[in-house]
């Protein structure tokens, strides 16, 4: 093996590991109503496509933060991150995810959802770094579901932290350095 070929290896295993770092930051910034997170894992030029969504960036954002207001639970796990790189700057990217949801419409009732399906993203590299150019949520499962009844302080008990919006959230009062 040459330096060459092994300095071509290492550099996509690290842009591997930055897409996926990319959709973890996704993940923790929507569900945290996190905006600096979920804008990081975004190009500012980006696209998209999320169910009832569908138009550039900064819209979505806007269509976030209004769902935000209402004090929503959300929980998205992603799996089965598939990359595959098409050339040295781009690359297509299949992310399963499932996300339970909760929150109340614009026509005040709570509703509650279990969803499943893909993110299929264009991923583009700017400098070093990398992030969604355009995204297309494909759903493949949708199960509305009855939301629970009481207070979330009832349902919880003893289980605590409940996890929340940052900043209250207790992963953002982890201090680094020992």
């Amino acid at each position: 093996m040459t330096d060459d070929t092994l300095a071509a290896q290492v550099t996509e295993l690290m842009d591997r590991e930055k897409i996926r770092d990319c959709i973890y930051r996704y993940c923790r910034g929507i569900d945290r109503a996190d905006e600096e997170t979920l804008r990081s894992s975004y190009w500012p030029d980006a696209y998209d496509s999320h169910g009832t969504y569908v138009g550039d960036i900064e819209g979505f954002y806007d269509w976030v933060k209004s769902i935000w207001k209402t004090g929503p639970r959300n929980i998205h796990a992603v799996s089965n991150v598939l990359i595959d790189f098409r050339g040295p700057n781009h690359a297509a990217v299949e992310s399963y995810f499932t996300a339970l949801q909760r929150g109340t419409g614009p026509d005040g009732v709570t509703r509650q959802v279990l969803l499943a399906g893909r993110y299929c993203d264009h991923f583009e590299k700017r400098g070093a770094e990398w992030r969604v150019l355009e995204r297309k949520v494909v759903f493949d499962w949708v199960e509305p579901q009855t939301p629970p009844e009481g207070a979330e302080e009832e349902r919880f008990g003893t289980r605590l932290p409940v996890g929340g919006p940052a900043p209250d959230d207790p992963i953002y009062h982890i201090k680094a350095g020992g």
